[in-house]
Formats: structure tokens, sequence, C-alpha cells
């Protein structure tokens, strides 16, 4: 059985850093597609990177190149993201995603099957 779990959310300031983890079971990292998604009130969820199943490629939205960086850990079967330069535009509930049959769409929350409950993000003085 899938089970991502996400940590490591809270309240930080604009310029500041956190790294969010999602500690992964019932599968081999690198034999799913995985990812960091996130959604503000109001808005869909959107991608902000992704690493793909194929050949470890990684995927980062424009918005957050730059600054945020994903990473995997195979011994621990745990994923990051940690994000650096937060801007309050980046408050948001943090999803970790993975799904064994991603192809090409690693970007696209939609074409994920397996989802964390969320982190919250906020950025904000």
């Amino acid at each position: 059985q899938v089970q991502l779990v996400e940590s490591g959310g809270g309240l930080v300031q604009p310029g500041g850093s956190l790294t969010l983890s999602c500690a992964a079971s019932g599968f081999t990292l690198d034999r799913y597609a995985i990812g960091w998604f996130r959604q503000a009130p109001g808005k869909e969820r959107e991608a902000v990177a992704a690493i793909s199943s194929r050949d470890g490629e990684i995927f980062y939205a424009d918005f957050v190149k730059g600054r945020f960086t994903i990473s995997r850990d195979h011994a621990k079967s745990t994923f990051y993201l940690q994000m650096d330069s937060l801007k309050a535009e980046d408050t948001a509930v943090y999803f970790c995603g993975a799904d064994p049959q991603v192809v090409n769409y690693y970007m696209n929350p939609n074409f994920y099957r397996y989802f964390g409950q969320g982190t919250q993000v906020t950025v904000s003085d």
C-alpha cells in the first residue's frame, strides 16, 4: 500500500528557508515518478518540482527555478523539497505525490495517483 507523509511545513519570513520531507512507503522511489505540488486558497493544485522515474530527470516550475531544490534519499525512502528565498506568494498547502505510470507529464498533478495529506507553508512577516 502506497503511503506518503509530508513534514516540515510552517511559518517563515520572506527570504527565509524551509525543507519539506516526504516519507514514502509501499514502493521504491526510483520506480515511481515523484513530485511536489502546492495549492493556494481558491487556486488549482500546481506542480512545483518533479523527478522522472525513467531517468531521474528533474523538472521545476518556472516560478521556483533557482530557489527550490528537489532531492531523494533512497536509503531513507524519503524525498525532499528545499525551499530558499521564500516569497509571500509561495504560501500554500504543499503535497508530495507519486505515480508508477507517469510518462512525460511529470509536471501535471492530474497524472499522479498518490498524494500525501499536505503540509501548510506560510510565508509572512
